[in-house]
């Protein structure tokens, strides 16, 4: 007989079909019509019992022309350290990464086109090791070039901060 953590608001008692149910203290255990008994432990909802906070990367994404004052424009964007491709995050925050041309004539992430080649300006180090994709593709590039179809954004347990500047498109 196995216990399982429970949100009180999540217990559903149909689920469980017809049968008694036996309370004691912090958990609640159900026998079914064939009399197998079920537990589940409630949690109490605590901040000591509240899972951590998954760590994030903070992401600066710089334009790759200055504008009219000669500042370079700057968004920012965050992302759970380990989950998303760079390409992605992009993408999902409405950050350009396509010039006109690679919006109609990208792979749509498979790597193959080389319409995604962004420079990592700062925090290399967050990011995961070249693919054997990249090594193919860049491999007469700058280390800090990368594929952002190919970047994984952290690796679940670091947190910190990326600086991406998209490049132009005749690289």
């Amino acid at each position: 007989m196995g216990s399982v953590n429970l949100a009180p608001t999540l217990l559903r008692l149909p689920e469980f079909g017809s049968g008694n149910i036996i309370k004691h203290r912090s958990s609640v255990a159900f026998t079914t019509a064939k009399r197998r008994p079920i537990s589940a432990s409630l949690a109490a909802n605590s901040p000591e019992s509240a899972p951590p906070e998954a760590p994030e990367i903070e992401l600066e994404f710089i334009g790759e022309k200055a504008g009219g004052d000669g500042k370079y424009p700057v968004e920012r964007a965050r992302a759970v350290s380990g989950e998303k491709l760079l390409r992605n995050i992009m993408l999902d925050n409405k950050i350009e990464l396509y010039a006109p041309y690679g919006k109609v004539m990208n792979c749509g992430g498979g790597g193959s086109c080389g319409t995604c080649i962004v420079e990592i300006i700062d925090g290399k180090d967050l990011l995961n090791e070249r693919t054997n994709t990249e090594l193919r593709y860049l491999k007469k590039k700058p280390e800090s070039w990368r594929l952002a179809c190919q970047t994984i954004v952290g690796n679940k347990e670091n947190s910190g901060k990326v600086v991406v500047q998209r490049l132009p498109q005749w690289k």
